[in-house]
């Protein structure tokens, strides 16, 4: 039996899902394209537009060889992801799209159409990896530790990842760019897409101004000190510094150009009072914690969620975070967990995620909904 299959690649425009598509290709395989457009609101040429895209993935599909197709998922977007994702923040949070989305658009209504399409595997430009390992598929960090994206994709269920394919999960972000120039793909040199996952990189506060009220509120310090006022509780995130607009209160008695400089951070929102608490310096207590409880867990594979209870792991609560040590201290039925870190971490955020792993290999996690500072 032939171990080459029909699979259909996620063809967004960049690099990363390009070579994914050229690699396969070059291994025989057959090779589909989908674009997927997800947002239809505002999607102008102002921003990064779904249309340009679009001309370079196609453009990549002519330079391969293969066929694309355009695919609407929009409405799919706007009722599993982006409502949450409103709501989330309109509860005070700071959720994060990407996890979302990943589960619900690109492994899901992606894989459900290309399995309509007849492919027998879809794959993405991810930078992770997958193996069959002890009865179980597994998903491992991709080799290159700076663009690794195992935390978006800790989701993932066990029928999911056995259809799915990350060709560059072994490669080097640096490789894929020469590997890109050498095949003479168009978008070698394109840069990285930022921004909300498939929304693009717009002025957060004004794209979010046009779906949430804004519900002013006062600015106190850690003594309860007012220095101001905010716009909203939905436009902070816990551990920012910029966009804040409060002067330099000094210490009573002090003299002009006295007191501590240290700039403040966001470490606290209190929904009950509308109240947006601040605090001095990088390191203050407030922005520390060791515990933190998550809900809504999904494990990679739910049949080994037990034997980890206990366990001493690693664990990020942000992307990009370098891996931490921690203990799954307990686990519910209600798929709540427990996870308490050997050092205090920074800025542990609500609506974010927890993931946790087992050296290269990621486990699944949570979404934080609170955390004890230190």
């Amino acid at each position: 039996m032939s171990s080459l299959k029909r699979i259909v690649v996620g063809l967004s425009g960049g690099v990363d899902s390009a070579v994914s598509a050229w690699l396969l290709k070059k291994q025989g395989h057959e090779v589909v394209g989908i674009f997927m457009k997800n947002w239809e609101e505002d999607d102008t040429d102002q921003y990064c537009s779904s249309k340009q895209d679009f001309i370079d993935a196609a453009a990549v599909a002519d330079v391969i060889g293969i066929d694309i197709e355009h695919v609407n998922f929009a409405k799919d977007y706007k009722d599993r992801v982006f409502a949450e994702f409103l709501r989330e923040y309109k509860a005070g949070r700071t959720p994060n799209p990407d996890v979302l989305c990943n589960a619900e658009i690109k492994f899901k209504a992606f894989l459900d159409h290309s399995v309509r399409l007849g492919a027998e595997k879809i794959a993405t430009g991810h930078y992770a990896r997958t193996r069959f390992h002890s009865g179980g598929h597994q998903l491992l960090k991709g080799v290159d530790s700076t663009k690794d994206q195992s935390y978006f994709l800790h989701r993932l269920t066990q029928e999911q990842l056995s259809r799915t394919v990350f060709p560059i999960g072994d490669i080097h972000k640096t490789e894929i760019r020469k590997m890109a120039l050498e095949i003479g793909l168009p978008n070698a040199t394109k840069k990285d897409s930022t921004g909300i996952c498939f929304i693009g990189e717009r002025p957060f506060r004004e794209f979010l101004s046009k779906y949430i009220d804004s519900r002013p509120g006062l600015i106190k310090d850690d003594k309860g000190r007012i220095l101001g006022e905010h716009m909203g509780l939905s436009f902070y995130t816990l551990g920012q510094r910029q966009g804040l607009k409060i002067g330099g209160l000094k210490e009573p008695g002090t003299q002009r150009g006295g007191g501590s400089h240290e700039p403040w951070f966001v470490a606290q929102k209190d929904v009950q009072t509308q109240t947006l608490y601040v605090v001095r310096g990088h390191d203050h207590p407030w922005l520390l914690s060791q515990t933190l409880y998550a809900l809504d867990s999904s494990w990679i594979d739910p049949l080994q969620m037990n034997c980890h209870q206990g366990s001493f792991l690693a664990g990020k609560t942000r992307y990009r975070q370098a891996d931490a040590g921690c203990k799954l201290v307990s686990t519910t039925a209600e798929r709540g967990l427990t996870v308490r870190f050997d050092s205090p971490q920074w800025a542990v955020t609500p609506g974010q995620s927890v993931v946790l792993y087992d050296g290269d290999v990621c486990l699944g996690g949570a979404v934080i909904e609170r955390s004890d500072a230190i």
